[in-house]
């Protein structure tokens, strides 16, 4: 089953409405869900699942996880440790620059998705998503608009995704120097941008997108 909810309001920080309405009606493990790298010019797409514990403690266990994008490399490199540490279960999935390139963007976040779930030591018995949905899984489903900004199970997804795939690009900044991928993690940056124009795409760039599209 899919659910969409819509909000009118953000809350500052992600709370635990969604999770407690859901743990009221016996649905005990639920995985949030959220991606990072969806819109890079290079590198591949990842995709986490969480789960945490029903314990009274959480929210203020987690009081500093929020939207990876709102936080700083520093905050999200704490707070990943600390999601890690109290987490169920966790996983990350990826799809590759081929995989993206060869199916779609899309279709690629979905299958990075599948591979986070599937990793889980756990099998949940309801996904939290950030708006995406995954059609070929029977698990029930809830996909919320702004779910990393609403939803902490989301967050917490959120902050793994962006930690791991940030890691992949360092280590690619590494190997394929010039880009510059250690500072805008693949994203279409000005500096980016001269890159490609001076150098040319990598091994590890998009070619499916634009501009590196012909």
């Amino acid at each position: 089953m899919t659910d969409n909810l819509e909000h009118s309001e953000l809350p500052e920080y992600p709370n635990l409405d969604f999770e407690n309405a859901l743990w009221e009606n016996d649905v005990l493990w639920i995985a949030g869900i959220d991606e990072a790298g969806r819109g890079a010019l290079a590198g591949p797409v990842a995709a986490a699942a969480v789960i945490l514990p029903k314990i009274t403690s959480l929210q203020s266990d987690l009081c500093g996880v929020r939207d990876s994008k709102l936080m700083t490399p520093t905050q999200r490199v704490y707070w990943a440790k600390e999601i890690e540490a109290l987490a169920v279960s966790w996983a990350v999935g990826f799809a590759s620059v081929k995989e993206i390139d060869s199916i779609g963007i899309l279709p690629a976040t979905r299958l990075a998705s599948t591979r986070a779930v599937e990793g889980l030591t756990v099998c949940p018995d309801c996904l939290l998503l950030d708006y995406l949905q995954l059609p070929n899984s029977n698990l029930a489903q809830v996909s919320l608009p702004k779910g990393d900004r609403c939803s902490l199970s989301i967050a917490a997804a959120s902050i793994l995704a962006k930690t791991s795939r940030d890691a992949i690009l360092l280590e690619m900044d590494s190997q394929i120097p010039g880009y510059g991928f250690a500072k805008h993690k693949g994203y279409g940056t000005p500096e980016h941008i001269r890159a490609l124009e001076s150098l040319g795409p990598s091994i590890v760039h998009r070619h499916s997108f634009a501009p590196i599209r012909i």
